[in-house]
């Protein structure tokens, strides 16, 4: 309020208490000095209010935040988009390092920041909360955040077939499943392949410990195997002078898709034109990985503090080609999916009593509608 009023106000109020017993000045000059504090406390809050909404539609912005909100933007501003990895950085996340590179994603004006994963990576909830927009989880996930009743949808599957194995020793005297007896098995506990080789009788006999992260464990001690990707740490153990091989999970019948990529039903009904840039983009940078990952392997590297080599790395490309592209798919074909396959991971897991087939059907796990590019 303008400074006159407050003058006038006071001239008032004076004039009041002269036509008053001087007993009563005192109490009238509290009551003007606590109304003149009111107004000018009310009048700071009002500006100040004003100034905070002023600040926030100001801060807004199209760069990736914290909390991975995404704005389309206008006046060809580009989409903010967020990724959550479920892992480091590693060869399974190289279509979308290579889409952000190569400058696929500039091209369909989407502002992506990639968030590196860890050991304990809460994808369903980070996707649940909308702090991103998109994740990357096994297909097994997927059924599993469906049964927690998490609107989780898988929109493209990078690998057909899992790369999931157990690395042994050279020298351990594992040549197949059933000589894991008598060995320690570092593994993820809950992990669905673990209760599917439980349920085969293939753990029997086996000193299940927590899974470290690394193949540390295993130089150290033949007697020690551990969970791993057929296509990163056995290169890696190799590097450090041990000789290994692989009990692949897929060949006892356990095959989910792999390097799947996530988001919710919910951005699916609210911005499907945002779904498609990115699954779009996206499937362009893993042609793009497979065919020619060196720049994508060089983002990897730079990204990931947890001991990756770029050899591991290079190989690592190479080993996903057929998990990709098995049985003479082209490269038109990646990421697809197919309602069969989901059908039957429903089914084991019902098996195992991971899930109830009446909560989850294979129809509310994926979609291949945003593949087509249209």
């Amino acid at each position: 309020m303008p400074r006159r009023w407050y003058h006038d106000q006071g001239m008032m109020m004076a004039s009041v208490a002269d036509s008053v017993s001087l007993t009563l000045f005192p109490f009238i000059v509290s009551v003007v000095m606590t109304a003149l504090q009111f107004l000018r406390v009310s009048l700071l809050s009002f500006v100040t209010a004003c100034v905070a909404v002023g600040c926030i539609g100001c801060g807004r912005s199209t760069a990736p935040s914290g909390d991975g909100g995404a704005n389309s933007g206008s006046g060809g501003s580009r989409a903010a988009v967020a990724v959550q990895l479920n892992w480091f950085p590693e060869s399974e996340h190289g279509g979308v390092y290579q889409a952000k590179s190569d400058g696929t994603y500039d091209k369909a004006e989407l502002n992506v920041e990639i968030r590196p994963g860890g050991r304990a990576t809460p994808i369903g909830p980070e996707l649940e909360l909308e702090r991103c927009q998109f994740a990357f989880a096994n297909a097994d996930d997927v059924v599993l955040f469906r049964q927690q009743g998490m609107d989780v949808v898988a929109v493209l599957a990078a690998l057909q077939d899992h790369p999931r194995c157990i690395l042994v020793r050279a020298d351990s005297g594992v040549n197949e499943f059933k000589d894991l007896v008598g060995k320690t098995f570092q593994r993820q506990n809950g992990r669905a392949y673990v209760e599917f080789m439980r349920s085969k009788g293939l753990l029997e006999g086996v000193n299940e410990v927590p899974y470290h992260g690394s193949v540390a464990s295993l130089i150290a001690d033949p007697n020690i195997v551990v969970q791993a990707y057929s296509f990163a740490e056995p290169l890696l153990a190799q590097q450090q002078g041990v000789d290994v091989r692989t009990l692949m999970v897929s060949d006892l019948g356990f095959n989910p898709y792999s390097s799947v990529l996530v988001t919710t039903g919910k951005l699916i009904r609210e911005q499907p034109e945002l779904v498609r840039s990115f699954v779009t983009a996206t499937r362009q940078g893993w042609q793009n990985y497979l065919e020619s990952p060196e720049r994508g392997n060089e983002a990897i590297l730079a990204a990931n503090d947890h001991g990756m080599t770029a050899e591991a790395l290079a190989f690592g490309a190479e080993q996903m080609k057929p998990l990709a592209m098995p049985n003479g798919m082209s490269p038109t074909e990646v990421g697809q999916m197919s309602a069969q396959r989901w059908q039957t991971l429903v089914n084991q897991m019902a098996e195992l009593g991971l899930v109830d087939p009446k909560t989850v059907t294979p129809e509310s796990c994926f979609t291949n509608e945003f593949l087509s590019g249209e």
